[in-house]
């Protein structure tokens, strides 16, 4: 062997799997072996880190769109938790070296030490075509000496079963796998910390983001995060020392799984309704609000995952883009019959939660982004307005949700768009 030949790093075979038998072949990055989960596409260009630790991504194998990824590296400063989330890892070409002033190791590195399996070298826009023209699906990442048995190559058929045979995210109830075991309390913070709380909330951890809680300190919020296991009984038990008059209220985060699968979330839900408790929901959240009200969902055909999607705020008329990371939806009337935005009567037990408007739109597809109750101190929106790694069009949000808590009497917002929305969905597909 030459000396050059001896100085280049030894390339590990991977193979990335689906479930329809589709076979991708490549490197091996970050840990070698075998992982499974639902394959999904990212369409951020930048944030990797914070999407690689939103436990929202808990049991999918994530696809990068852009084609270079890991040059910034990793820090221990930007983690929405406390480690990766996702079952593997999909780039193009990563970086060959880390150039960022807040860099403490490579992408591959972090990826390796905690034991994430993916895979590098592949087309990943012809991959994101199959996803979005076929749906996304099962698959597997396979590397190293998974790939062999007996010296020989394993025969890809014995693959694919192995990717047929593993769990659908469809009815999968996975927010009891990623939520908080023990309460925890988020203080007020910035020009707030130190100061009498403007209001109290409890926040269900679904699969929270570090960025949240925080995003409500900041506004001078104490923030008491539970387990998703809690009951309405724990959640009064953390407005039991609070004068009558303090402002209070609960918040259900982002989080995986299906919705339709979350029980026990829909009715703690309700019972936070049926006392008139201001509510504020988001992602995971405004899909249990949904449901709650008596909406059905539905599971998206690839859903929306990256940081540059483009929503209408019905009350301000505006058009924010958003970071999105969801692949089920709620299923209720956008606009009425003159193409206004329509309200409706909640569905739940013959109408008792009142009139819901869709308050958020998805202008790519029509998709319902928010909800607010007309009769009910409560709303919601699909997206991540915490937005960590941006962008931060939404963050008003927030201020919303404190204005709520402590003036109540001025809700709800009124629509200040009228305008039309053209349903485009067969045009734009």
């Amino acid at each position: 062997m030459s000396a050059e030949a001896a100085a280049q790093p030894s390339v590990t075979t991977a193979a990335l799997v689906l479930e329809d038998g589709t076979t991708y072949r490549g490197r091996a990055y970050g840990a070698t072996g075998t992982t499974f989960g639902e394959i999904v596409f990212s369409t951020g260009m930048t944030g990797y880190q914070e999407t690689l630790t939103d436990p929202s991504y808990h049991r999918q194998i994530v696809v990068m769109t852009a084609p270079h990824v890991g040059n910034t590296g990793v820090n221990d400063e930007d983690p929405e938790s406390g480690r990766i989330w996702v079952s593997g890892y999909v780039v193009r070409d990563p970086a060959r070296r880390v150039s960022n002033w807040r860099a403490q190791r490579s992408l591959g590195e972090e990826l390796a030490g905690q034991g994430v399996v993916g895979i590098s070298d592949i087309d990943t826009r012809a991959l994101t075509r199959r996803l979005r023209e076929e749906g996304v699906m099962r698959a597997g990442i396979f590397s190293g000496d998974d790939l062999v048995r007996g010296g020989y190559p394993r025969p890809v058929e014995e693959l694919v079963a192995e990717v047929q045979a593993s769990p659908q995210m469809a009815g999968a109830n996975l927010a009891p796998e990623v939520s908080t075991k023990e309460a925890y309390t988020v203080e007020p913070a910035g020009e707030h910390a130190g100061r009498t709380p403007v209001a109290t909330v409890v926040a269900v951890d679904l699969g929270i983001k570090s960025m949240t809680p925080a995003r409500l300190a900041e506004r001078g919020v104490r923030v008491v995060v539970v387990p998703q296991s809690s009951t309405i009984d724990d959640v009064l038990g953390a407005f039991a020392d609070l004068p009558d008059d303090a402002p209070r209220g609960v918040f259900f985060s982002n989080g995986p799984g299906d919705p339709g699968a979350a029980g026990h979330e829909v009715e703690l839900l309700r019972a936070v309704l049926d006392r008139r408790i201001p509510f504020f929901g988001i992602c995971f959240g405004n899909q249990l609000l949904g449901r709650a009200l008596g909406y059905g969902t539905y599971k998206l055909g690839y859903g929306h995952r990256g940081i540059n999607q483009p929503v209408l705020d019905r009350t301000t008329g505006k058009v924010e883009v958003t970071a999105h990371n969801h692949g089920f939806a709620v299923d209720a009337p956008v606009v009425d019959d003159a193409g206004a935005p329509a309200v409706s009567q909640a569905p739940h037990d013959g109408g008792r939660y009142g009139r819901v408007v869709v308050s958020h739109v998805g202008l790519n597809d029509q998709v319902v982004e928010g909800l607010t109750c007309l009769d009910l101190p409560a709303f919601s929106v699909q997206y991540h307005p915490e937005a960590a790694a941006g962008p931060h069009d939404a963050a008003y949000l927030f201020d919303r949700f404190v204005g709520l808590l402590t003036n109540p009497a001025a809700w709800p917002p009124a629509l200040k768009t009228q305008n039309k929305i053209q349903n485009d969905t067969e045009e734009n597909h």
